[in-house]
């Protein structure tokens, strides 16, 4: 396919709008996206088309008035933004192979590689600090095994779990409910320029489709479409991550979840995707088990790098949690445990000494909690 086959497509895939995917193959087979353009500049379409289409095309010959098909395309190029199709051999080969698989795929940055796996990190926007803090260990660990890590950019787990993937050196890719042009959530911006720069954003809209809600269910399909497994960190019962895993399921792709507290509400999801059979899994060494027959599960440590940490400061460091704790709790679980006796004032000065280096925060009064980074 030329670049000028490209550029009639990309006008096109804009003509006939989102949604009408009928009207896309009505068109095509009547012609090439050129042969299409040149009817409707010449009017001639209308005498070409069924008319089970005669009350659709108006705006696809309204479009075509004035519209500088080479140069408009050009002028996309410049701005980095790609486009690859179904009929291309670059056309992400995962996708290829769902139901109602996008006709056009436009993107930035680069796209996943094929022969590497690629796991679907989703959940809820508004998580707690215990779904913050897993969707980190997974996104680095998957990151670190060489495991690409898609989502869909959102605040929450979703924007989490790719900035971790990134900072631990590898690759995410960010599927968009609007043109790739386009930051969304705006509170993203820095997300969205690392993916540009170290990985790849993406999405079926042509670029200038701002986000409106009726765009984001369908993004869903692809972003389950393109990797090998979901992994759902947070849900609700009802929630929109669960329109990712029905999709995934209709694809035949794993789905994987985090299990949570029976209280709570964002667990809740979770827990009845792990009772109705999705596989459970509470480490990314677990994960990376079940994805690569290879894999050699090391011991799985804290986020954070005790070597150089005191022993007392080590031994308390392993009690706290992301939930917080109150020191009388620790200092009790510190006797117990650790076989060793220090009164509550000298074990405060410890924990306020692991909050000065960053390894544990204050909560209100005397409680303490570990930090996620």
């Amino acid at each position: 396919m030329t670049e000028q086959d490209k550029a009639y497509i990309h006008w096109l895939y804009q003509a006939v709008g989102m949604g009408n995917r009928g009207l896309l193959r009505g068109l095509e087979e009547i012609g090439t996206p050129q042969e299409i353009y040149q009817m409707a500049v010449s009017d001639s379409l209308k005498e070409k088309v069924s008319k089970r289409y005669q009350h659709k095309i108006s705006y696809v010959m309204e479009f075509a008035e004035g519209y500088d098909v080479q140069g408009e395309y050009e002028r996309m190029i410049d701005r980095g933004i790609r486009m690859v199709t179904l009929a291309e051999e670059d056309f992400p080969r995962k996708l290829k192979d769902i139901p109602d698989s996008p006709y056009v795929l436009y993107y930035v940055g680069r796209l996943p590689l094929v022969d590497h796996k690629t796991v679907a990190v989703i959940g809820a926007r508004d998580c707690t600090e215990y779904g913050r803090y897993m969707a980190g260990q997974f996104g680095a660990g998957l990151a670190q095994a060489g495991v690409q890590v898609i989502s869909g950019m959102a605040r929450g787990i979703d924007g989490i779990g790719q900035q971790a993937a990134l900072k631990a050196g590898g690759y995410s890719l960010g599927v968009l409910g609007c043109g790739v042009d386009i930051c969304y959530p705006k509170k993203n911006q820095e997300l969205y320029d690392a993916l540009i720069r170290q990985g790849g954003i993406c999405s079926e809209y042509p670029p200038g489709i701002g986000p409106r809600a009726i765009l984001f269910p369908p993004r869903n399909r692809i972003i389950s479409g393109m990797a090998d497994a979901v992994l759902v960190i947070e849900a609700k019962d009802k929630s929109g991550t669960l329109i990712t895993v029905d999709m995934a399921l209709e694809q035949g792709k794993e789905v994987y979840a985090l299990p949570g507290r029976g209280t709570d509400p964002l667990s809740r999801g979770c827990n009845r995707l792990i009772r109705q059979g999705a596989g459970l899994v509470s480490t990314p060494g677990e994960l990376l088990q079940e994805l690569l027959a290879d894999y050699q599960k090391e011991e799985e440590t804290f986020q954070h790098e005790l070597v150089f940490l005191e022993k007392e400061k080590q031994d308390i460091l392993r009690l706290t949690d992301i939930n917080p704790q109150s020191a009388e709790v620790l200092q009790r679980r510190y006797v117990e445990e650790c076989g060793k006796y220090m009164t509550l004032p000298a074990f405060l000065h410890e924990l306020l000494q692991l909050c000065a280096a960053g390894y544990v925060k204050q909560v209100g009064g005397s409680y303490f909690a570990r930090c996620m980074e």
